[in-house]
């Protein structure tokens, strides 16, 4: 599948879907939030290793590509290594996002900002200039593995990670899952009840039985 028609599709669905699709996929710690809501992350991981210094991700701004969405693993870094400077230098250069698994700053320039910045939290005190750090390496970001070009998908309830490969894989079951859930929120709109659109008595006698292959199914 061409890149292009990946984001297309995936732009249509969102990282729920696509977790429920694969209970195995690569999902960062939930303490990963946005500083802006309402914001969808998609782009290729550009992936940078620091610690308490910064240097690594000003080079890492002048290296990356459009459509790059820059991942940052701080080693547990007690500073930030982000604020409304290299924030806006990404919107310029045409990044799609940054993530930090570390603290940021700014953050009143950065939520008025089209592009989404995720971090564990903020810290006024910044880090130091001086340390290479290394870029475009495997790295581990929010609990998982991030490799270089990897695809970084996020919203408001987190960001998962794949290859193109393994997101293309399971798109489509993302997708009949969305079109599943837009029919049960149809008719829930309508006034129908949620558990007349569930095998909830069968699937709850059937635990009961010890059932342990039962399963909870919409009937649409």
């Amino acid at each position: 599948m061409e890149l292009n028609e990946l984001y297309e599709r995936l732009s249509r669905v969102d990282p729920a879907a696509l977790a429920d699709a694969d209970k195995g996929i690569r999902v960062m710690a939930p303490e990963l939030r946005p500083v802006r809501s309402g914001l969808q992350l998609l782009g290729r991981a550009y992936t940078v290793r620091c610690k308490n210094d910064f240097f690594a991700i000003i080079a890492a701004l002048d290296d990356a590509e459009p459509g790059d969405i820059l991942v940052i693993d701080t080693q547990a870094s007690q500073v930030a290594v982000v604020g409304e400077l290299f924030s806006l230098e990404a919107v310029r250069a045409g990044l799609r996002g940054i993530v930090i698994d570390g603290l940021c700053r700014d953050l009143t320039t950065i939520r008025t900002l089209e592009m989404p910045v995720y971090a564990r939290g903020s810290s006024p005190l910044s880090g130091t200039i001086n340390d290479l750090g290394e870029r475009q390496i495997p790295i581990a970001c929010g609990g998982v593995e991030v490799n270089p070009g990897d695809i970084v998908f996020g919203d408001d309830d987190g960001i998962i990670i794949g290859s193109a490969d393994e997101l293309a894989a399971i798109l489509p079951a993302a997708e009949a899952i969305k079109r599943t859930e837009q029919a049960v929120i149809d008719k829930l709109e309508t006034g129908t009840n949620l558990l007349s659109l569930l095998n909830f008595t069968e699937h709850r006698d059937s635990i009961q039985a010890g059932d342990k292959t039962s399963k909870l199914t919409i009937n649409i």
